[in-house]
């Protein structure tokens, strides 16, 4: 399991200006989606965890240990943070009403194997949301990324910038829906065993 000491201590700062620049609505969109007994995928250092309203049940996991004493300064609307891994959720079959994840997949180890995770852990009625940064669809971009991927996953925590990370949802079997291409980068959208689910707060 690797850990990123540099990058979660400069993560928070990270993520400032993408945040201002609108991150960090899309974080509150996808957040506020989830209701009931609920996971977050890559907890990161907490950035979340303000915008669990209407969760009943917030279980947050993290694998890196340097990112969660970070979280645990800000815990707060009932979550609990443990260390674990996206690859092998500890938890059994249909435990959660709602998944979420916000640029999560780029960095895990198995991300085929996380999303196939998600949907054992998802009631058959409860949905997946996320906010993503795939490999772009503009050739030029997406050719950019690729060029940059090995380098940038060093100095970023293991970010892959070339995933195509939605394929990795379907391959599992998860029904894709709803995706919002925020802009070049971003997506946001839902995912579910079958049954249908909303991305909240979003107006086309």
């Amino acid at each position: 399991m690797n850990t990123h000491l540099f990058v979660a201590a400069i993560y928070d700062a990270l993520m400032v200006p993408a945040d201002k620049l609108g991150f960090e609505q899309v974080r509150r969109m996808v957040v506020k989606g989830a209701s009931g007994r609920t996971l977050e995928i890559g907890a990161g250092t907490g950035l979340n965890f303000r915008h669990f309203e209407n969760a009943r049940q917030v279980y947050a996991i993290e694998p890196d240990p340097n990112m969660l004493r970070r979280a645990a300064g800000r815990m707060e609307n009932g979550v609990v943070l443990a260390r674990a891994e996206a690859e092998r959720l500890p938890f059994p079959d249909d435990t959660f009403d709602t998944v979420v994840s916000t640029l999560t997949f780029c960095t895990i180890g198995d991300p085929l194997g996380a999303a196939g995770e998600i949907k054992r852990v998802l009631k058959p009625d409860g949905c997946f949301f996320f906010a993503e940064h795939p490999i772009a669809e503009k050739t030029f971009l997406s050719r950019a990324e690729k060029i940059m991927s090995p380098v940038w996953k060093r100095i970023a925590g293991g970010c892959h910038l070339d995933r195509d990370i939605i394929s990795f949802f379907i391959s599992a079997g998860l029904t894709v829906s709803e995706i919002v291409r925020l802009d070049s980068f971003f997506v946001a959208g839902r995912a579910s065993k079958g049954a249908p689910c909303s991305l909240p707060g979003y107006t086309k």
